[in-house]
């Protein structure tokens, strides 16, 4: 694994992609939720193989998430790139998505923030998976933001009627 400077290098990077997905589908109205999935094996430099935000409400689809969303875009991968990177994501990651995280089985997962909500960590951890939370205030402020101007799109998004 690389040393502590390269990982804070790398995590800077790949949640600043991240945030910048989460913005981006913020102001095309959407759950702002970014995420990258940053490959760091076979001793080269960490590069991000796949990003992507909460396609929801643009899409009007049930399963783009910020995550399966940057696994999209990231393609087709052999399993070692999977098993060699990293996910980034803005919100703690819901069962679909630790679901695919656990399914190309991604060993280490860094999150903005889990304080407006938090998925399956735990689901992660069980399964061996690093998890990082950073409690980034940025992450947290534009996603309290967003619950408060679309409580029901929130809700929905999370398979939730109405906050229950």
């Amino acid at each position: 694994m690389a040393s502590k400077s390269q990982l804070a290098d790398m995590d800077r990077m790949g949640m600043s992609v991240a945030y910048a997905k989460a913005k981006k589908s913020y102001d095309e109205g959407g759950v702002p939720i970014g995420a990258a999935l940053v490959h760091h094996g076979s001793g080269d430099e960490p590069r991000v193989v796949g990003a992507g935000h909460n396609e929801r409400i643009q899409k009007q689809s049930p399963i783009l998430h910020g995550e399966t969303s940057a696994l999209e875009n990231a393609g087709r991968l052999k399993p070692d790139v999977y098993r060699n990177s990293t996910m980034y994501t803005t919100l703690s990651p819901c069962s679909m998505c630790s679901g695919a995280i656990l399914l190309y089985k991604i060993p280490r997962v860094v999150i903005g923030e889990n304080a407006n909500f938090k998925g399956e960590e735990d689901l992660l951890r069980n399964h061996g998976v690093e998890v990082v939370v950073l409690d980034d205030d940025k992450c947290k402020t534009l996603m309290a933001q967003y619950i408060q101007e679309k409580p029901e799109d929130w809700y929905e998004d999370i398979g939730e009627e109405d906050g229950q």
